[in-house]
Parts: structure tokens; sequence; C-alpha cells
């Protein structure tokens, strides 16, 4: 059995001996991107599991040991892994907990420290947490970020964003209900059979697999019929997590409407993009802004793969290019913006009303300062340039029922349909006044 250690501040540290080991539970926010990821730590050496616990015990468990005045998101992250230990489905002796980090000015920076007191509170004083963060915050002799590692981790999350994209323009669609989900579960079996044998993460592989995937997608028999479309944004845990968000995405397609997610590589780029834009406003490093820069090179080349294999087929609408997301942003909002999911959050509402996707649901956290002025803050700004848009937000928090959150959807969504119905109804001509003839004679007036 591996000796617990600790360093000199009294953390304690997840060692190699644990890493052979322990079971290293992860939070699910992205299902798609997370399952994938997963493939991506077991193929790394670690006993990675994705947590799936859900119910009002995850809920109770949060707010039982962490302050009810911390942001949603911690809340049940943190109780759904207080809850999976209590489960008795994993050894608190064995098990580690891996939690990300930003480094950013978000409370989620801080979430690991909360994760730490909770399980003090709940008894679990022997089960280390591993940072998950690429500035340098916390360190495990343990958990090493290799560069074969990141790698394979940026391509499964541009996998992730595809197979989300291409499922949310077929599902509504398609005419044998379940096809849609049922290719993202082959081709996520596929990819992670690609990441075991070292495979699928190069940049000609990646192309590769994308145009494969999309020629899937467009073999799948659809019915095309006019659809409510609705663009979903927020603060990226209740944006993707049907934990977070009640099942958001599930509402929206039983309400008969086509979703579209702007994908997680657009927060991943616009965290990297962050440390340019610090370097040009504010002064630093320019070896900051330059080893940035390589990564954003590196970041829009596969993203280039991705626009380019979905473009292939008229029938799917490929995302926008991360720089062209950022510039819509232009007089809105500044670059400097950036606490939370800053700017990125009211371009990908411009990126979203510029695709379509003029009814827009906002999710944010009750209490989450950042996002309630770049998105609640933002939408009466956005009316006066996109006055066709329809964008409602919507607070995520325990005390908030999912019968009022689903009110105010539909609502929203009742709106989206009559504008729908405007727009495909036919054009009505007055006839012209004419001398009265016979019955045979006559002929109906067409459009």
């Amino acid at each position: 059995m591996a000796k617990l250690q600790y360093d000199k501040k009294g953390r304690l540290m997840f060692t190699q001996e644990m890493r052979r080991e322990y079971t290293i539970l992860v939070p699910n926010m992205a299902p798609i991107h997370f399952r994938i990821l997963e493939s991506v730590l077991r193929s790394h050496g670690y006993r990675a599991v994705l947590l799936n616990n859900c119910g009002p015990s995850v809920t109770e468990n949060g707010l039982k040991y962490v302050h009810n005045d911390t942001c949603y998101p911690a809340l049940l992250v943190i109780g759904q892994m207080i809850d999976a230990l209590k489960s008795g489905n994993y050894d608190p002796d064995h098990t580690a907990l891996l939690l990300s980090q930003t480094g950013g000015g978000c409370r989620a920076s801080n979430y690991i420290h909360l994760l730490r007191k909770a399980l003090h509170r709940a008894g679990f004083d022997q089960v280390p947490v591993i940072s998950l963060n690429i500035s340098g915050l916390e360190k495990n002799k343990g958990f090493q970020l290799t560069l074969p590692l990141l790698r394979q981790a940026m391509a499964a999350l541009v996998y992730g964003d595809l197979l989300m994209l291409l499922s949310n323009q077929v599902k509504p669609y398609e005419t044998e209900k379940g096809q849609a989900m049922a290719m993202v579960e082959t081709w996520s079996q596929r990819l992670v059979q690609q990441f075991e044998k070292k495979s699928g993460y190069g940049k000609k592989e990646i192309a590769q697999n994308m145009g494969e995937i999309v020629r899937d997608f467009a073999r799948i028999p659809v019915q095309m019929t006019p659809k409510v479309k609705v663009g979903v944004v927020g603060e990226i845990y209740v944006k993707y997590s049907k934990l977070g968000n009640n099942d958001l995405e599930g509402l929206l397609y039983r309400e008969d409407c086509e979703v579209m997610i702007p994908g997680v590589l657009n927060f991943v780029m616009y965290c990297i993009e962050n440390n340019i834009t610090d370097v040009e406003l504010y002064g630093g490093s320019p070896i900051k802004a330059m080893v940035a820069k390589k990564i954003m090179d590196y970041l829009c080349s596969i993203e280039k793969a991705m626009i380019d294999a979905v473009s292939q087929e008229p029938r799917f609408q490929a995302p926008s290019p991360f720089y062209h997301t950022k510039e819509l942003s232009r007089g809105l909002i500044g670059s400097g913006c950036k606490m939370g999911e800053g700017w990125l959050l009211t371009a990908e509402m411009a990126e979203l009303i510029d695709a379509g996707f003029q009814n827009i649901i906002c999710t944010q956290p009750f209490g989450c300062l950042p996002n309630h002025i770049v998105g609640k803050g933002m939408i009466r700004k956005l009316k006066e340039i996109y006055p066709d848009s329809n964008i409602v937000p919507i607070d995520y928090d325990p005390s908030a029922t999912s019968v009022n959150q689903e009110n105010r959807i539909k609502l929203m969504l009742a709106i989206a349909r009559e504008n729908l119905e405007k727009k495909t109804a036919p054009l009505a001509y007055p006839q012209k006044k004419q001398a009265p003839v016979s019955h045979a004679a006559s002929s109906s007036a067409t459009c």
C-alpha cells in the first residue's frame, strides 16, 4: 500500500506508487468529450473512472459540505465526488480525485481547495486531490501532463466537438430515431481503440478521422422539416453538463428543436489567447506571448481540419473559426474582459445569431458575477444590434426549480415558433379585382 506523503504546506500528494494502485475519479462535464478523455488517461497508465452518478444525493452532499453561497458548479462537482466516495463503489484508501484549475480570476480556480475542505468534513482526509492545470499551480509526481498526453487530450476535445455538432444537426431530423447517437457511440469506441494504440492524434490522422466521421453521419437518412433553432451558451459547466442544466439539451430535443452548442475547443483557445492579450494590453514577457501563439497555431490547424471536414457535406453547418468569433465581439465587449467565460460568451451569442440561431438560452449559475455581466448583462446590447434575436437567461441553482426553468424556456420557444411560422408561411398576395366569370372558367389564385 502506498504511503501517504505531504508537501511543506501539508497538502496530500499523489505519488508514483498511487498511480499504480489508485482509481482516479473524474467529474463528468461534457459526456461525449469526457468519455474519450477518460480513455486518454487510461492509455497513459492512469486508472481513470468517469463519474455518472446523479440524483438528489449529489446536490444534498454538495449543500452539506460546501457553503451554499459557492457557485452551483462547485457544489455539484464536489457533491458528485463525495457522493461517489460514500456509495461504497470505491475504496477511499485507494481512490484519488481529479479536478481542473484554470488559474484565472474565476472562483473555479479555488474549487480544489473547497474540495479538500469538504473531504476533511466528510471524513475522507486520506483521499488525494490532483490538480489538472497547465499553469503550474500544483504539481504531483504521480500525475504529469506530458506532451503526448496533451496532444491526445486536445484531439479528444476536437473529436468530441465534432461528434456533438453532427449529432445535434442530425438527431432532430433522422427518420429512424437513435441512429445519430448510435453513430456517436460507434465512433467514440473507434477513437478509444485508436488512442489505446497510440494513434489517432496526429494532424493527418485527425483530418482523416474527421472526414470519415462526417461522411458516416451524412449517410444517416433524414427528413428535413422546419425546426426552431436554439443556441446554448453560458458558464462552461452548466452549458454542457446534464447534471448542471437539468438535461437542457434533452428538453430542447423533446420540444422538437435543433440545438447548436459552441464547442469546448472555443474555450481552450480563449484561455490560450488571453495570454497573448495580457501581454498586448498590460505588458509582460514576450516569450509567454510567443509560446501562446505557437499553441494557437496548432489549435487553429486542427480547428481548420474540423471546419474543412464538415464543409465537405452541404447538409451540415460548420462552426465559425475562433478568430471570426472573436471579431464578432468587437464593438460589443473588450478583449480584456476575461473573467470566467469573459468576452467569449458574448461573442458566442453573436456567432450563433450570425449562423441563424437567433433563439439563445444563456445558462448561468446563480451568483456567478462574471457570467451575469458578460451573459445577461450583454443581452440588451445584442438586441440593439440584432433586433430579431430571442435570448433568455436561465439561472441554475439548488433553490431554482426545474419547473420554473422549463416554463421560461417554453415561453421563449413559443415566441420562436411564432417567428418560425412567419418565416415559413407562404406569402399571400391580394387578388386583383376582375369581372365575374362562370364557375367553370374560374381558377384559384396561387402564390
